[in-house]
């Protein structure tokens, strides 16, 4: 079976494996994600740059931080692997 050449162009392993892309002027990660309803997108997620907060926020701030993200992307997080803020959700926050 022929690799799509969506991933080695973006140089991932496999789809729904999503990476760092620190050469990027703006995105920091990018995924070949498989859909639910079976196709295939290539998206780009994350703010390049951006520090603290993250899995294990330590200061209120960050705390904060974190569950006004959650909040702000709640309804386009349920959206499933086809949006960026699932993604940002599972690897950056």
């Amino acid at each position: 079976m022929p690799k799509d050449p969506r991933l080695e162009r973006i140089g991932v392993s496999g789809y729904n494996k999503p990476k760092r892309t620190p050469s990027h002027p703006t995105k920091s990660h990018v995924v070949v994600a498989k859909c639910e309803d079976g196709s295939v997108k290539t998206i780009r997620f994350g703010q390049q740059g951006v520090s603290g907060a993250g899995k294990s926020p330590n200061t209120a701030s960050e705390k904060a931080r974190r569950k006004s993200f959650k909040a702000r992307h709640a309804k386009n997080i349920a959206k499933g692997r086809c949006s960026a803020a699932y993604w940002a959700n599972k690897v950056k926050w």
